[in-house]
């Protein structure tokens, strides 16, 4: 069965979780963004406080790809991502997870996440370099590239320990081929026909064949970056 496509997400949390695992058991972290607190079952070990807005409902403006229903009545702190109520240098670790595309002012974000991490402290990140709206109206910006982070991180401070990029060219390509079909059916009331499954699934072979070659084409084009630094 080809895979071409359908990693993404795997991919993502395999990293999360190995990304976590190493943190010293009993830091303070703080999941800044964390919506339903996806993660925190990776956190067991951690002092876990989980921060968002708390405004996103499942239904947005009913534009775009939304998730239908949000349960955010487990937060720690409803506030503002760039000014939250904690003191200076009072967290061990922050991870922001696929939510800079969401925040109209994510350089605030990263300072307000400097002064909250102590000296030595971690910051893990992820965010899509490509993505289609997703909880409009609170999607700002469709992704964020390598540079994004070599440029803004080693300014406010933060160290860059690892730098990967999720996927690449011929895998991004592949997710979108398999979207195709519910994106036809929602906005132009058509299906594919059983000729144009056949030609899919030959496009299909062909880009899981040049990913299995792929030589550096995450720099055109990938899921996203996953991120992780040290405060100095």
């Amino acid at each position: 069965m080809l895979e071409v496509g359908t990693k993404n997400e795997h991919t993502r949390e395999i990293w999360i979780q190995k990304t976590l695992q190493v943190i010293p058991r009993g830091s303070r972290i703080l999941d800044a963004g964390a919506g339903e607190q996806r993660w925190r079952k990776y956190c067991a070990h951690l002092k876990y406080v989980s921060q968002d807005f708390a405004k996103y409902d499942g239904i947005g403006d009913n534009s775009g790809l939304q998730t239908g229903r949000w349960d955010q009545s487990r937060l720690d702190i409803v506030c503002d991502i760039t000014s939250i109520p904690e003191s200076d240098a009072s967290f061990d670790a922050i991870m922001c997870i696929e939510v800079f595309e969401h925040l109209p002012e994510p350089i605030a974000a990263l300072n307000e996440f400097t002064r909250l991490l102590r000296p030595g402290g971690q910051l893990i990140l992820t965010a899509p370099f490509c993505s289609l709206t997703h909880f409009a109206p609170y999607h700002f910006y469709t992704g964020f590239s390598r540079y994004f982070y070599e440029t803004h991180l080693p300014a406010y401070g933060i160290q860059i320990d690892e730098l990967l990029e999720n996927g690449n060219y011929f895998e991004y390509m592949a997710q979108e081929i398999r979207r195709t079909p519910t994106v036809a059916r929602r906005y132009t009331s058509l299906s594919v026909t059983l000729l144009e499954s056949l030609a899919m699934r030959l496009v299909l072979y062909m880009l899981d064949r040049f990913s299995k070659n792929d030589s550096c084409s995450a720099e055109l084009l990938s899921y996203g970056c996953f991120v992780k630094g040290t405060k100095k």
